[in-house]
């Protein structure tokens, strides 16, 4: 897959930066059976599977998702990525299909601009998606103190 869009590097705490390990990074989902065979695996009730996952698209532009309380980076292997946030799924038709997906990972803070790497990448997987975030932060950074604050427009 052709890479698109902006690269956003990790600017988060250090000691979360520690978690990514090679080897450990979110499963990678080029497809619907993709999803479903990591989820049957990793989101084992409903109630699981009714949550959001913790996502980035990679700089190949392939989603990996992990478990939603799985930090941003470690799902990414600490590499850079196109894109990162929350994503929720649902049945559509018989098929998977995104029923929320945002932009909030403090971690990489990408901008709303990211949304075409996301959309690729679950086009790619054959996931059908909203036509835009659904839930779109905007991160803020001071300089001085480096802390980050987000606004949703």
């Amino acid at each position: 897959m052709e890479e698109r869009g902006r690269r956003y590097r990790y600017v988060g705490p250090a000691e979360l930066r520690a978690l990514a390990r090679p080897g450990s990074e979110g499963r990678m989902i080029r497809s619907a059976a993709d999803f479903d065979a990591w989820a049957s695996v990793s989101a084992r009730t409903p109630t699981e599977r009714a949550e959001p996952f913790t996502f980035v698209v990679d700089t190949a532009g392939v989603l990996r998702l992990a478990p939603r309380r799985s930090e941003h980076v470690a799902c990414a292997g600490g590499l850079p990525v196109l894109g990162a946030g929350e994503i929720g799924f649902r049945r559509e038709s018989g098929r998977r299909a995104v029923r929320e997906v945002g932009n909030q990972s403090t971690g990489y803070c990408p901008d709303p601009g990211s949304w075409p790497a996301v959309a690729d990448a679950l086009d790619a997987a054959g996931l059908a998606h909203p036509p835009g975030f659904t839930h779109e932060v905007v991160f803020r950074r001071c300089p001085a103190c480096r802390e980050v604050n987000l606004t949703r427009p």
